[in-house]
C-alpha cells in the first residue's frame, strides 16, 4: 500500500510522480516558510517537468480546502470525543490545528495535485 510506484508513496513523500526517486521540493522541511513552496524545475533524476503549465499549481488550492477540512475534522474528533473539551476550546484547537500545519496541507495538496496529472513509470526508476 505505500511503497514505491504507488500514488500514495508519491504523494506522502514529495517524491517525483514519474520515478519516485528525487523530491520535487528543494528543502525537505516545510517549516521553513521562506522556501515552503520552493520546488525544483524539474527531476534530476527522469528529467520531468513539474510545472507543466504557467499556474498549474493554482489548481492544488481547489486539493487544499478538502485537505484542510480533514485536517480540522480530526482536531474536531480528538478534542471533542477523546478529550471532553468545550465548544470554546473545540474551535481554539481546530483554528490551532489549521495555523500550525498550514506549510504541510500546502505541500501536501501540491503532491495530489500533480498526482493527478503524471502517473510512475518503472523505466524511469533507478537502476
Amino acid at each position: 500500500m505505500f511503497k514505491k510506484g504507488t500514488k500514495l508513496y508519491s504523494i506522502l513523500t514529495g517524491t517525483c510522480p514519474k520515478c519516485h526517486e528525487e523530491s520535487m521540493f528543494k528543502n525537505k522541511n516545510p517549516y521553513i516558510l521562506s522556501q515552503a513552496l520552493s520546488m525544483h524545475e524539474h527531476c534530476s533524476n527522469c528529467k520531468t517537468k513539474y510545472k507543466i503549465e504557467p499556474s498549474f499549481f493554482y489548481g492544488s488550492m481547489y486539493v487544499s480546502y478538502p485537505v484542510g477540512i480533514a485536517f480540522a475534522t480530526a482536531a474536531f474528533v480528538i478534542s471533542f470525543f477523546v478529550f471532553n473539551a468545550s465548544i470554546h476550546i473545540v474551535f481554539i484547537s481546530i483554528i490551532a490545528t489549521l495555523i500550525v500545519f498550514m506549510p504541510i496541507i500546502l505541500r501536501l495538496s501540491r503532491n495530489i495535485w500533480i498526482n493527478f496529472f503524471m502517473s510512475y513509470d518503472k523505466s524511469f526508476a533507478k537502476k
